[in-house]
């Protein structure tokens, strides 16, 4: 009975977060219906062995993004991309620390939360290293909203874009079941490896990576259908609402003046080290500032490919900064929280 009021409730949520064209429906609306259910006593739980494929899968999503035209347009602007990248990541780290030791969020929570990449992978990275997974997604899914809010109502009021948020997806389209199946057995074989050698974020990470490896190569095309991308949303938003307690909600939800006002920080950190990167690269302005622009990478490629920009140098400056947060972010969330208050580590909702 909990499965199917779940199911149900998702289903309703997700509608509506479609019907508004609000980013990151799928999954905003899967952890909405947890979230509903967790914090009235549901007892159902995804398998973590079901949490795991929904890991590889969002590995393979990630390797997706990246082609051979990222890899010529990263070597054209290296230098000014690297120092980009740099500066959001020591910003978003300050911030982390400001909010841990005013003692407003916990120490590697606040550090993952305010992390800029893709809000998912941040999601599950954070959980294998300790962080509190609910506040991680409250605060990277709050950021995504609020990302695509600000870069929405940009691309309407400078370009005149209508919409610039995804419609309801295509879940049936034309599939090719070979490539399916290979694609499904890298993801599969990776994830087992990354598991069984206990590597942090394993299920993700090696899926990731090894797809990469393939794909860039010319050894795989990847094919993953939207029906399988909208179960596996489900699954990590139900995982990750399911935990949510009335006592967690609202930790959540007294901490989210303090949340908004780095996110708005962030954002302003961003669009400055944009107009610095429009100077040295010659790239127009609102160009730099979608690809500098702090989380929401779906949402951008949208907003980017309806809109007169370049397209290539606001994707590339994206999956660069991802593939850096991936690389660096769990050993700099580390370093950082071992500077913050020894208090800092409490979890709310917890004992």
């Amino acid at each position: 009975m909990q499965w199917g009021l779940l199911t149900a409730l998702t289903v309703v949520f997700i509608t509506v977060l479609l019907w508004v064209r609000l980013p990151a429906a799928l999954l905003l609306g899967s952890m909405f219906a947890g979230i509903a259910l967790g914090t009235h006593g549901a007892t159902v739980r995804v398998p973590p062995k079901a949490y795991a494929c929904a890991q590889a899968l969002v590995g393979g999503l990630i390797a997706t993004t990246i082609t051979p035209a990222i890899a010529q347009t990263f070597l054209r602007h290296w230098p000014w991309f690297l120092l980009s990248i740099t500066g959001t990541l020591l910003s978003s780290s300050l911030l982390g620390i400001v909010l841990s030791r005013r003692r407003m969020l916990p120490g590697t929570t606040a550090i993952w939360g305010t992390t800029p990449g893709a809000a998912t992978a941040m999601v599950l990275m954070a959980e294998s290293w300790g962080a509190d997974v609910r506040l991680v997604a409250f605060m990277q899914y709050v950021r995504v909203i609020m990302v695509a809010l600000v870069a929405a109502a940009i691309a309407h009021f400078w370009l005149h874009v209508n919409s610039s948020s995804q419609p309801f997806p295509r879940l049936f389209a034309p599939l090719d079941w070979s490539d399916f199946a290979r694609t499904l057995a890298v993801l599969a074989i990776a994830a087992v490896i990354g598991v069984r050698l206990r590597v942090h974020a394993g299920a993700l990470l090696l899926p990731a990576l090894a797809a990469i490896v393939l794909h860039l190569n010319g050894w795989l095309r990847i094919e993953l259908p939207q029906w399988l991308l909208a179960i596996t949303y489900a699954g990590i938003g139900w995982s990750v609402g399911l935990r949510f307690t009335r006592e967690s909600l609202r930790y959540s939800v007294r901490a989210l003046p303090p949340i908004l006002a780095s996110i708005a920080l962030l954002i302003l950190i961003c669009a400055a080290i944009s107009g610095v990167l429009a100077w040295a690269t010659g790239v127009d302005a609102l160009s730099a500032y979608l690809a500098m622009s702090p989380g929401g990478m779906d949402t951008v490629a949208i907003i980017a490919a309806t809109s007169p920009v370049n397209v290539p140098f606001v994707m590339t400056l994206q999956a660069v900064r991802l593939i850096v947060v991936i690389a660096f972010g769990p050993r700099l969330a580390q370093f950082v929280a071992s500077k913050t208050a020894p208090g800092a580590q409490h979890q709310p909702g917890k004992k």
